[in-house]
C-alpha cells in the first residue's frame, strides 16, 4: 500500500523528531499529544530546529514554511482515522503502549500500518493488543531522529512480508537507513549498547577511573563520537536503567543487571540533559 498520511503519538523529544523527517521527506504528518500544550510545545520544538537549518543555509525558508504546513497536531485519536502508517512514541511502558495500539486498532483504516518507536518492548506483545498483528511492526528511531540516520525495523511473530515492505520503503524515504531484527529484546542495537553503558557505570561505581578519563579513553581510543557517561546522560538514566531491567527478565544474566549507582541516581533525579544533571551538569 502507498503511505500517503502518517500519524504520529506523542510529540516528545522522540516523537516530535519522527514528526519533523516525515513533513520533510513529503508526507502529511498528524501528531497527537495529550493536551494543546504539549502539542504546541513539540510543534515550537520542531520549528526551532527547522529555523536553525534556515539560518545555517540547509533550507529556504520557504521550505521550512512548506514543512511546517503538512504537520497537524492534535489532542484527538480520532483524527488520526485517514492515516495510512500511525508511529507509537510515548512512554516506555507495555500497558500504556497496548493502550495505545488498541485504541488506533479501532480508528485507523483496516488497511493501516501500526508501528511501536520502543527500543525494548515485544512488539508481538504489542500487536496482541490489536486485530491486526500481521499489520504490526517496530520503528526504532535513533535520538536525534533527524541527524540519527538509522531504524531498526523490528519484524514480530505474525508480521506480513507486505508489511514489511511497505515499512521498508517508507524509512528508505526518509533518508534512513533501514535494518531488519527479529523480535528480542533489545533487538540490536541495545543488546549490545546496554551492557556497555552497564560497565562504564560499574567503573565509575568502584574508583577505577573518573568519568572523563573513561569517556575519553573511548572517544579518544575507540573513536565513538560519545563516552559512554556522555551517552548515558543524552539517551536518560532513567530510560538506560529500564531498558536493563527489560533485558534483565529477559535473559536473567549479569551482563544486565543494572549497578547500585546507576538506580540511585534515577532515584535521586539525576536523568542526565533533561533533568539538568546526570554524571554531568548541565545548564
Amino acid at each position: 500500500m502507498a503511505i500517503e498520511t502518517v500519524g504520529v503519538i506523542g510529540c516528545g523529544l522522540m516523537g516530535s523528531g519522527i514528526t519533523q523527517v516525515c513533513a520533510e521527506a513529503g508526507y502529511r504528518t498528524i501528531v497527537r499529544e495529550a493536551s494543546g500544550e504539549l502539542v504546541s510545545e513539540g510543534i515550537g520544538r520542531i520549528e526551532g530546529l527547522l529555523s536553525r537549518n534556515v539560518s545555517k543555509g540547509r533550507m529556504t525558508e520557504d521550505e521550512k514554511s512548506s514543512v511546517l504546513g503538512r504537520i497537524e497536531g492534535t489532542t484527538e485519536f480520532d483524527d488520526l482515522a485517514d492515516c495510512d502508517l500511525v508511529i507509537e512514541a510515548v512512554t516506555e511502558n507495555l500497558e500504556t503502549k497496548q493502550e495505545v495500539f488498541r485504541t488506533l486498532d479501532g480508528i485507523v483504516p483496516p488497511g493501516a500500518i501500526l508501528a511501536s518507536n520502543t527500543s525494548s518492548i515485544s512488539i508481538t506483545e504489542l500487536a496482541s493488543a490489536t486485530n491486526r498483528p500481521q499489520q504490526v511492526l517496530g520503528l526504532h528511531f535513533f535520538n536525534p531522529v533527524p541527524v540519527m540516520k538509522l531504524i531498526e525495523m523490528v519484524i514480530g511473530l505474525q508480521t506480513s512480508k507486505e508489511t514489511v515492505e511497505t515499512a521498508r520503503q517508507f524509512g528508505e524515504s526518509l533518508g534512513k537507513q533501514v535494518i531488519e531484527v527479529k523480535d528480542t529484546p533489545g533487538f540490536i542495537v541495545n543488546y549490545l549498547l546496554i551492557p556497555y553503558l552497564l560497565d562504564a557505570v560499574r567503573l565509575v561505581e568502584t574508583g577505577v577511573a573518573t568519568k572523563e578519563d573513561i569517556d575519553a579513553g573511548m572517544v579518544l581510543g575507540c573513536s565513538h563520537p560519545l563516552g559512554p557517561l556522555k551517552l548515558l546522560d543524552f539517551i536518560g538514566l532513567d530510560t538506560t536503567l529500564y531498558i536493563a531491567e527489560v533485558l534483565y527478565d529477559a535473559f536473567r544474566t549479569d551482563r544486565y543487571a543494572a549497578p547500585p549507582l546507576l538506580r540511585q541516581m534515577v532515584a535521586a533525579g539525576r536523568n542526565g540533559r533533561k533533568s539538568g544533571q546526570g554524571f554531568y551538569t548541565y545548564d
